[in-house]
């Protein structure tokens, strides 16, 4: 048998070469699909990644611009930007040299953990130098320049802070500056507004904000693969702010609030024989305000305090401080925000809705005994009084104003709801709204109440909200009577009643209230100029209004006048004034303190409107507040609102050139 020899060839099958062409085939997609892919990129998307990447190698710093400066109707400065220096520290640096946070802190006496906090705070860029410490010294500064080989990653910075050469002076008018907030970010952040930029909190500061902000500068830095700074690509230079003109007078301004503070001072912790109370550390507010346009020319709140505690960052001491109830919470504007029973101020409105509907007229008169009884009244409370006892017999409109008499106004409140069929269910208040109470003003200021007065439907909504307290929601004789002299639930603020008896003094005309004058450009040039909102009407017969204004003028002039003996000697031939006191009973505590005064009667310019919080009767602690007001007016008129350059105090710059004197130092703008 022949002998059979096999080559490797022969073993190999049809499978195996199907195999191998398999194989080949894989191995040549494999490759074909990265050509394809290093193709797209290097050719295809190369303009895209390339874009990425030099992306990744710019970072965008914002700059913020010094505000604009805040002035009184002459251009005099009430709040300014003063120039400091800020040590600062590279977060980058640091981190590469931590030593440099231990050598830095002995020499500028700044806590490590300061440091460290700044450095950690998400409010500032990691692209750009974290301020640790402000008002540093020229000779420290001098020696971190001298020995920067000490101090990797330390350099300085000129910045501006708000400065308030004023002190005290309108300070919840001004407001204050601080860091915007994570939530008000959700609705700033589309206007451009970053972490760490200065804001407005309160006052003007917050209301005119996108005025006083200006234009950020925007630096764009080429970073390298490690987050360093390596050189600029572009920068655009910050704009400062405007400049806001306010309607105040400084000087007025600075009247009003020692007249307001004096009193109260003189009234605070004082023993009352007649009430058998003492009075408490007493708060209260003043305002004053132009009748024929709505600006206002002063505007007071007591207790107060100096708003450059927010400057750099309130401590937690001082805010404590500012917040206790033993501090009678001076941050609050109580000329928009603090609401108070009117007593007979209110009286305005009740005169204004009888004469108006025709329910009384001029020669209307009532028998005054001293006391008012409702008829047929058998429970509850029936019988009301004059607060002080008196009896004035017969009495009409004019006689009952100048008197304050409360019976005459009682009688009112009586027939408007005994006639309701004709009058309807809220006489009062329908003229009380046409003057503005109730409502807000919509005054250029944050934080103003609407007020309250007191109604059916207001008893109505209070009982369906606080049962306990309200168990009754009619409206009954009784709550009518008390309405119509001011008493009840009925509250007003002291903006309101400015407003108000500014209607009544110029005839008819609401205005809105405004604390602005203009917005003016760092060049002095007018930007906007704010003129005069008319806001509602109150309409009048003339022999109506001429019944109520003789009522008002008797009130300070007559020997029957709430007011007389405030007003004794004051030269009423030179400058003649009208006026209104209120006495508001408070359950408890010394009766709230009113008073209104208008003038010159014929030509009003003044309206000026004093509350004090349980400081007893209006004639006699109000009504001195206005007296003194009025005798600085009469040898010292308002001026005309001017616009311009402000005049500027020394230290205190309006200008984006803040002086960088030194080559790495950088220009931002803080609170």
């Amino acid at each position: 048998m022949a002998k059979r020899t096999f080559t490797r060839e022969s073993n190999r099958g049809p499978n195996d070469k199907a195999r191998v062409r398999v194989i080949g085939f894989a191995v040549a997609a494999i490759f074909s699909a990265m050509f394809a892919r290093l193709y797209a990129l290097q050719v295809l998307e190369s303009s895209t990644y390339k874009a990425q990447a030099v992306a990744n190698q710019v970072r965008q710093v914002v700059e913020a611009p010094p505000r604009g400066l805040i002035t009184d109707r002459s251009g005099n400065l009430l709040v300014g930007n003063k120039v400091i220096e800020s040590v600062t520290l590279s977060p980058q640096i640091a981190a590469q040299h931590p030593s440099v946070i231990t050598s830095i802190s002995k020499l500028l006496n700044v806590p490590v953990s300061s440091i460290k906090s700044s450095l950690a705070n998400l409010e500032y860029s990691p692209y750009e130098p974290v301020p640790i410490a402000q008002g540093v010294s020229k000779d420290k500064i001098i020696y971190i320049s001298e020995h920067q080989s000490q101090f990797p990653g330390v350099s300085y910075q000129l910045t501006t802070q708000r400065v308030y050469p004023e002190g005290t002076t309108a300070a919840q008018v001004l407001g204050y500056v601080g860091q915007v907030s994570q939530a008000d970010l959700k609705s700033l952040s589309k206007q451009g507004y970053q972490p760490g930029d200065a804001i407005g909190k309160s006052g003007v500061e917050q209301s005119f904000q996108q005025y006083l902000r200006g234009k950020p500068g925007v630096s764009n830095l080429e970073v390298n693969a490690f987050g360093q700074v390596v050189g600029t690509l572009s920068q655009t230079a910050p704009v400062a702010g405007d400049n806001l003109t306010l309607s105040i007078d400084l000087n007025l301004q600075k009247v009003v609030d020692n007249a307001l503070s004096n009193e109260i001072k003189q009234l605070s912790g004082k023993y009352d024989p007649y009430f058998h109370l003492y009075y408490p550390q007493l708060t209260g507010s003043v305002v004053v305000e132009n009748p024929n346009n709505g600006q206002i020319l002063a505007m007071s709140s007591f207790p107060t305090y100096n708003p450059s505690v927010w400057v750099g960052g309130i401590s937690t001491a001082e805010y404590k401080t500012l917040t206790a109830p033993s501090s009678n919470y001076p941050l609050i504007n109580r000329a928009i925000a603090g609401e108070y029973t009117p007593g007979s101020t209110f009286k305005l409105a009740t005169a204004t809705a009888a004469l108006q509907s025709g329910l009384i007229n001029p020669s209307y008169y009532y028998y005054d005994t001293g006391l008012f009884t409702i008829p047929n009244c058998t429970s509850g409370m029936c019988s009301f009084h004059n607060a002080g006892g008196e009896r004035l017999g017969l009495l009409n409109i004019t006689k009952a104003l100048a008197a304050s008499d409360d019976v005459f106004f009682y009688n009112l409140g009586y027939m408007f709801y005994a006639n309701q069929a004709k009058y309807g269910q809220d006489p009062i208040q329908q003229v009380a709204n046409a003057y503005g109470w109730g409502q807000l003003t919509g005054i250029d200021l944050p934080g103003e109440v609407p007020g309250l007065v007191d109604s059916p439907a207001t008893r109505a909504l209070l009982h369906k909200q606080y049962p306990a307290a309200y168990p009754f929601n009619t409206w009954y004789t009784a709550d009518q009577i008390e309405m119509a002299f001011g008493q009840g639930e009925t509250a007003i603020t002291p903006i309101q009643m400015a407003n108000a008896y500014a209607t009544f003094a110029n005839g008819g005309t609401r205005y809105q209230p405004q604390i602005a004058s203009g917005i003016v450009s760092q060049s002095g040039k007018l930007v906007k100029k704010f003129g005069p909102v008319v806001t509602g009407h109150v309409t009048m017969s003339p022999a109506d209004r001429a019944a109520m204004l003789s009522g008002f003028e008797g009130a300070v002039q007559s020997s029957i006048g709430t007011a007389g003996g405030a007003f004794a000697n004051f030269p009423f031939n030179k400058f003649p004034l009208a006026g209104k006191t209120g006495t508001a009973s408070v359950t408890g505590q010394e009766p709230n303190s009113w008073f209104v005064g208008f003038g010159p009667v014929q030509k009003p310019q003044y309206v000026i409107a004093a509350v004090i919080k349980n400081g007893g009767y209006g004639a006699s602690a109000a009504a001195p507040v206005v007296r003194s007001i009025f005798d600085y007016l009469i040898n010292n008129p308002v001026p005309s609102t001017t616009f311009g350059v402000p005049h500027l105090a020394p230290g205190v710059s309006n200008s984006t050139n803040l002086g960088v004197s030194a080559p790495g130092s950088t220009t931002t703008s803080a609170g």
